[in-house]
């Protein structure tokens, strides 16, 4: 089974899903470890719930991006994982962090990439009338949210949306496709090659979007 490291800042509701679907069997997998940037994040009790090994490590007990990146490097390789997941992980990382990780370094981000990169995405897809909105997986690049999208899930856009009710419907959304990704990754389906992700050795789409047959 795949060892899985989870980084997280926050409730964790991303995370909590990828335990359940490593609890069900649905990813062939075990989650090694959870790591928070924040001893406030609510996703460390769900891990502990879980029965999970946890570390907090806080990037304000370090001079500078570098130092905390290389000490986050030392406290993932200790446990070894084949994959590492960004779930809700709210911190920019260093080159040297990503080429560490490349090609299993896995981020979920709030809306429809190239579309609303960065941070406000909700709010910024109803102040530009957008019909549809929804998440994106992929893997990480030097890029701020810009490595090869691995899938895509959409959801509309009501008129009498604010950016909360429109968070709430691209978060299940987000539960239902990051599982899915990891599960792939974990089957030896998925790899990045360059700047690309392939699945079952195919190119994916970069607007490759979930539907209700891809768990199969």
């Amino acid at each position: 089974m795949k060892s899985i490291v989870v980084l997280i800042s926050g409730s964790g509701s991303n995370l909590q899903a990828i335990i359940d679907a490593c609890s069900s069997g649905f990813i062939p997998g075990r989650i090694s470890a959870v790591i928070s940037n924040k001893a406030s994040a609510y996703g460390l009790v769900r891990a502990n719930e879980a029965g999970l090994s946890t570390q907090v490590l806080s990037h304000k007990a370090y001079q500078d991006r570098d130092k905390y990146d290389m000490a986050l490097v030392d406290a993932i390789d200790q446990h070894q994982p084949d994959l590492v997941v960004l779930a809700g992980f709210m911190r920019i990382l260093t080159p040297a962090f990503v080429q560490h990780y490349h090609g299993r370094l896995l981020n979920i981000h709030p809306s429809l990439l190239p579309k609303y990169q960065g941070l406000n995405t909700h709010q910024r897809a109803i102040d530009n009338n957008d019909s549809e909105h929804g998440c994106s997986v992929h893997f990480v690049t030097e890029q701020l949210d810009g490595g090869p999208v691995i899938l895509q899930a959409k959801v509309p856009v009501f008129s009498d949306d604010d950016a909360q009710t429109l968070a709430e419907r691209v978060h299940e959304q987000e539960h239902r496709i990051y599982p899915l990704v990891v599960r792939w990754f974990c089957q030896n389906r998925l790899q990045q090659q360059a700047d690309q992700a392939m699945l079952d050795g195919n190119v994916l789409a970069a607007n490759g979007y979930a539907n209700d047959d891809d768990d199969e």
